[in-house]
């Protein structure tokens, strides 16, 4: 097995190394969709043959970080007192609660301002994230005006409830376009401690590059944990999440003669019509970086000369990925004192 790829682990529940996500909503709201077409690269409309979560399941997810997506079935009621709920949200990091858009969501709004009450009360360093969810069959003025109107109402239900200082992300999200990934890339981003160092290898990447924009992605889910400080635009995302596909497709037709996968350097350049060049190329943990950069011609600069320059700079970025991720293993070993004990 290629160590670089990313893969789904066993882990123990309680493991402190591990970011973990917890997704919850009412039934039928989206969860299982989103688990499958996110980190199991399920077609969406084949979403609808699956049957409603009846148990608690948890995916674990290796890639720059460790991940584990626990997902909960939403007749379950988590303040049973057989229910072990303080040890549950004490051990997240991000609590994310699923609303369908097309249905009555009254009730999932009170539902969602309880679970936050608890769960800030017993983890104050939760992120609470809300996927206002299945937003494609919606219209784009109806979609804003469901998403001030969520906003609102939890804005009140939490007043009432006398809670305050509580941050609350909203997303707009669908299966059916990029807008899923994208949400979980900017929640998965904030469970990242190696964050602002990464994203400062991408500025300086992008400044001594001629790159208009640069994603480190994983290759698998199409999520990026991390991007350099200029907007994201969706559009240039979606066509950097596509080249994915289109250059991991081309890979696998060219295999060793025994049928088995090859590892090494993989590198692709696509030149688009609009003038602008795709960069792919990939690193450590089941990542790549993604590059756009404009092929000027009357910039003055040689293009061959540009792209060294570019994969020059691209590897002295991998070596500083590999620095990062090798003292991120270092923080997380424990201590001669801790072996002790």
């Amino acid at each position: 097995m290629d160590e670089d790829q990313p893969q789904l682990i066993n882990r123990p529940s309680n493991d402190p190394e591990r970011a973990t996500i917890l997704l919850m909503g009412l039934r039928r709201g989206g969860k299982s969709s989103i688990c499958k077409v996110v980190f199991h690269n399920m077609q969406p409309l084949d979403t609808i043959y699956l049957e409603s979560t009846s148990q608690p399941t948890t995916d674990h997810y290796s890639s720059l970080i460790d991940l584990a997506v626990m997902e909960l079935p939403g007749q379950l009621n988590y303040f049973e007192p057989s229910y072990d709920s303080e040890t549950l949200f004490k051990s997240v990091g991000a609590l994310v609660y699923v609303i369908d858009s097309q249905d009555e969501y009254l009730n999932a709004l009170t539902n969602l301002a309880m679970i936050i009450e608890y769960a800030y009360k017993v983890n104050p360093k939760i992120h609470i994230e809300v996927l206002i969810h299945k937003v494609d069959g919606l219209s784009e003025d109806f979609r804003l005006d469901t998403q001030r109107d969520i906003m609102q109402r939890i804005g009140d239900e939490l007043l009432d409830l006398g809670i305050e200082g509580v941050q609350v992300s909203f997303h707009l999200t669908s299966i059916f376009d990029h807008s899923i990934y994208e949400a979980f890339s900017r929640i998965i981003q904030k469970l990242i401690m190696e964050l602002p160092n990464l994203e400062n290898l991408l500025d300086n990447l992008v400044l001594h590059s001629r790159i208009e924009k640069a994603f480190l992605f994983d290759i698998n889910s199409k999520i990026y944990v991390a991007t350099d400080s200029s907007p994201v635009d969706i559009q240039t995302y979606e066509v950097c999440a596509e080249f994915i596909d289109a250059t991991v497709d081309l890979y696998d037709l060219y295999q060793a003669k025994d049928g088995s996968n090859r590892s090494g350097k993989l590198q692709c350049k696509s030149f688009l019509q609009n003038g602008y060049i795709l960069v792919f190329n990939k690193m450590i943990r089941g990542l790549a970086l993604i590059a756009l950069l404009k092929n000027d011609a009357n910039s003055g600069c040689d293009l061959n000369d540009s792209i060294s320059i570019i994969d020059y700079n691209i590897d002295v970025f991998n070596k500083a990925l590999k620095e990062i991720w090798k003292n991120s293993i270092i923080k997380a070993l424990p201590s001669p004192e801790d072996t002790k004990n």
